[in-house]
């Protein structure tokens, strides 16, 4: 660092960005912590529900566990695929989150004969309980992106308040003493001179 005047203004202006940028950056992660408690208590419900989902899926479930007519292949869990997780993205404090829109299933054909009545329901309750899965997905890796974002905001409020600011503070005050005794020294010098001309005068 020089300690000249041109420094000296340079990082007077460099303290006036980061005054100016540090209240935007500390709002940002205001924002982001509300936006990710939200988000994980919508989590929460989210579970909440797929569990309460789970239990209504007994009844269906015990017929199916007793039920020895399905060889391994026949199984009704062959009869469901998922093909595509669709989600579009939003901005959230300034971060692109995904959105979950629908779930695409294969479409798999199957011989109405050969399986009981009660699979049509099964398998839409399977696919609600894929949905739940996909919703659950998609509310996860939104929160992650957030928490990346919030640490990433969190790094710079810190290098902003505990580096950048109070060290252009420091270096502002050094070149301030650092001029002052400059030109204390060259009005001292003056005045010697001036002394030396009236005595050889």
């Amino acid at each position: 660092m020089k300690l000249t005047k041109n420094e000296q203004k340079k990082q007077k202006d460099a303290l006036k960005q980061f005054q100016r940028y540090l209240p935007t950056l500390q709002l940002k992660k205001q924002q982001l912590q509300l936006v990710i408690r939200e988000a994980e208590a919508e989590l929460v419900k989210l579970k909440e529900e797929r569990e309460k989902a789970i239990s209504g899926l007994d009844s269906w479930i015990a017929v199916y566990g007793e039920n020895a007519l399905f060889s391994p292949e026949k199984s009704i869990i062959n009869l469901l695929k998922v093909k595509e997780i669709r989600k579009s993205y939003q901005n959230v404090a300034g971060v692109s989150v995904p959105v979950f829109e629908s779930l695409v299933f294969e479409e798999i054909r199957y011989d109405l004969w050969e399986y009981p009545l009660w699979v049509d329901g099964a398998l839409k309750a399977l696919r609600d309980m894929a949905k739940y899965d996909a919703l659950i997905l998609t509310q996860e890796e939104k929160i992650s992106l957030l928490e990346k974002e919030m640490r990433t905001t969190s790094q710079r409020v810190n290098l902003f308040e505990k580096v950048k600011i109070p060290e252009a503070k420091e270096n502002i005050r050094v070149i301030g003493i650092y001029l002052q005794d400059q030109q204390t020294a060259a009005v001292v010098r003056g005045k010697i001179s001036k002394k030396k001309l009236v005595k050889a005068g």
